[in-house]
């Protein structure tokens, strides 16, 4: 993780969750004393990861925790009293924000940062791969529409409008997507 952004109402609790990131990879730590400061912040910054210190001054962190996980890419965990805690895990946990009790234990703390990261890391493939996949199926939409052009202004049949996008593209050395482009742009202009 190469940033950090830690809300806390609490100064000392804030020195003891920044003190836990120190290491041999120590990331850009960003600290706000309130909701509404993060919500600035995320919304003007990427951080990897929020960690939440629940109370806040201006909100118990519930809404912080859902615009985080909603409208970012950062990770959300948040720390909450004992006594809440099964409360809040059963609202935040269902969204994916992950919680740890108060009092923080280290080792569990870190463990809790390994696993975000280790999901982190996943989650970013699952992304990649979606991306791949929408670009994917826009050009396939492209290609069948510049097949229904040449279908459509030049009475090529299905298999004769594909063998002429190949035969386009090979002969341009470019992409079918690019050949199809082309084609849309002279027939449906």
């Amino acid at each position: 993780m190469d940033s950090i952004l830690i809300v806390s109402s609490n100064d000392k609790a804030t020195s003891l969750i920044a003190s836990m990131f120190k290491g041999n990879s120590t990331p850009r730590i960003t600290i706000s004393k309130s909701s509404s400061e993060a919500k600035r912040l995320l919304s003007n910054s990427e951080f990897d990861l929020t960690v939440i210190n629940a109370p806040l001054k201006d909100e118990y962190g519930h809404n912080l925790a859902e615009i985080c996980v909603d409208s970012t890419n950062s990770s959300c965990l948040m720390i909450v009293k004992s006594e809440h805690f099964e409360s809040v895990s059963q609202s935040v946990e269902p969204i994916g924000v992950m919680t740890v009790q108060k009092p923080i234990n280290k080792a569990l703390f870190i463990q809790a940062i390994r696993f975000i990261n280790a999901s982190r890391n996943r989650l970013s493939g699952l992304r990649l791969e979606n991306q791949k996949l929408h670009n994917r199926i826009e050009e396939m939409k492209l290609v069948n529409r510049a097949k229904f052009v040449l279908m459509q202004y030049l009475g090529f049949d299905e298999n004769r409008a594909h063998k002429y996008l190949e035969k386009q593209a090979m002969d341009k050395r470019i992409t079918k997507r690019e050949v199809a482009i082309e084609i849309i742009k002279i027939y449906e202009n």
